[in-house]
C-alpha cells in the first residue's frame, strides 16, 4: 500500500509542479494547449496498452466492456452534477473560473485526480512492479492540466495561496487513492482487476474528452493533433522499452 500511495503522490506532485509553473511563468495560452494536447496523447497511450490491454487479458471482453461503460458513466455524471454546481471551466486557461464556485472547483479537480491515481495503484496488483508507462502517462499530463487551471484560476481572481492549497490537497487525496486502489484490491479475483482497470481507463478517457482535449484545440491551432500523437508516442515507448 505505501508503495502504491508513494507513486499515486509522485503523479499528484506533478500538479503541484504545473500550478508553480502555471503562476511563476504565465505562459501563453497556446503553449498551455499544445502541452496540454501532448499530455493527452500520452494518457492515451497509457490507457489502451497499459490499463485496457491488461483488462481484457485479465477478464475478457465482457469485464472490459463493463469497466470502460461504467468508468464513462461515473465520470459523465460526476462531472454534469460539478458542471451544474460551478465547476465547468475549471482546467480553462483564460479564467473563466471567475463565474464558477469555488467548491465545485475543488471538486471537480479531485473527480479528475482520482481516476488517474486510481489506475497508479491498480498497475501494482499482481505482484509486479509499478506501471512504468501509468505513472510517466499520468505525471506528464497532470503538469498541463494544473499548468491551465491555476493559469485560469489567477486571472479569475483566486490567490496564490489557494491556488497552491488546492492542488496540494488533490495530491494528498491522489495518494490516498492509489493507497486505496491498491490495499481494497489486493486479494481480488483476476476478473474484478480486470473491471476496475478498464473502470478507471473509461473515467480517464471520458475525463480527456470533456476537459483536456476542448482546451487543447481551442487554443492549440493546427499543431494540436501532431503534438498528441507525440505524447501517445512517447508513452507508447516508454511502456515498451522500460
Amino acid at each position: 500500500m505505501w508503495e502504491a500511495m508513494w507513486w499515486g503522490l509522485v503523479g499528484g506532485l506533478a500538479l503541484v509542479l504545473g500550478a508553480v509553473v502555471g503562476l511563476v511563468a504565465n505562459p501563453r495560452p497556446k503553449v498551455i494547449a499544445l502541452v496540454m494536447a501532448f499530455g493527452s496523447g500520452v494518457l492515451i497511450s497509457a490507457l489502451a496498452f497499459e490499463l485496457a490491454a491488461a483488462a481484457f487479458r485479465g477478464g475478457g471482453a465482457l469485464a472490459l466492456g463493463a469497466g470502460l461503460a461504467a468508468g464513462s458513466a461515473a465520470f459523465y455524471v460526476g462531472d454534469l452534477v460539478i458542471d451544474r454546481r460551478g465547476g465547468e471551466h475549471r482546467k480553462r486557461s483564460d479564467g473563466r473560473q471567475r463565474s464558477g464556485a469555488a467548491l465545485a472547483i475543488v471538486l471537480g479537480s479531485l473527480l479528475d485526480g482520482i481516476p488517474e491515481s486510481a489506475a497508479i495503484g491498480v498497475s501494482l496488483l499482481g505482484g509486479g512492479g509499478v506501471g512504468a508507462a501509468v505513472v510517466a502517462a499520468v505525471f506528464l499530463s497532470n503538469v498541463p492540466e494544473s499548468m491551465a487551471a491555476a493559469s485560469g484560476l489567477r486571472k479569475a481572481g483566486h490567490s496564490t495561496r489557494w491556488i497552491l492549497g488546492l492542488w496540494a490537497s488533490v495530491a494528498a487525496v491522489s495518494a490516498l487513492a492509489a493507497g486505496l486502489g491498491y490495499a481494497t484490491l489486493g486479494s481480488a479475483s483476476p476478473a474484478t482487476v480486470a473491471v476496475v482497470q478498464a473502470f478507471a481507463a473509461g473515467a480517464i478517457l471520458t475525463m480527456l474528452a470533456d476537459t483536456m482535449m476542448p482546451e487543447a484545440f481551442e487554443n492549440g491551432g493546427n499543431a494540436t493533433g501532431v503534438v498528441a500523437t507525440f505524447g501517445f508516442t512517447t508513452a507508447f515507448l516508454v511502456s515498451h522499452l522500460a
